[in-house]
């Protein structure tokens, strides 16, 4: 009977140890600070992939939109200079000159493209080297923090 009366003791003990110590860690204003960054980034965590849905959306339905305009005001054109008697044939020189200027803008459009997604991949595989190396910059600077407490304290003798 003593032996169960001591291991609930014990155990309340134990429980009492706990509930101060996380009330000490939540009285902290860097566990605050660490439970509200965590709670930050796992709200982005699960916001980030309706915004990229959201917006991957948006943007087909723009190019749908100017697609459909586009077609819209060459189908009024072509309607009103049919009805009208204009002629809207051109000489082989311009076409040639219109579907080569075409041509050069979507391979412009394609460059800048490429160079757009070798700057994000860089700066994608910069922001990785800089995370894998957090726990290493975080270590020097303790290091450096540890230096300093230690030539600034006065020793005991």
């Amino acid at each position: 009977m003593v032996y169960i009366g001591r291991k609930i003791w014990q155990s309340m003990s134990t429980q009492t140890e706990k509930t101060t110590q996380k009330s000490n860690q939540t009285n902290s204003v860097y566990a605050i600070y660490k439970q509200n960054v965590q709670k930050y980034f796992e709200s982005i965590s699960k916001i980030t992939p309706q915004y990229f849905q959201a917006s991957t959306h948006f943007q087909e339905e723009c190019m749908k939109s100017a697609e459909k305009s586009f077609d819209a005001a060459i189908t009024m054109q072509q309607e009103f200079a049919q009805k009208s008697g204009i002629v809207s044939d051109i000489p082989d020189a311009a076409k040639t000159v219109i579907v080569d200027s075409n041509k050069q803008i979507i391979q412009a459009g394609s460059i800048q493209n490429q160079i757009a997604k070798t700057a994000m991949d860089a700066t994608t595989q910069n922001v990785k080297a800089f995370n894998d190396n957090v726990t290493a910059f975080t270590d020097l600077n303790k290091n450096i923090i540890q230096s300093w407490i230690s030539t600034f304290t006065p020793s005991r003798k």
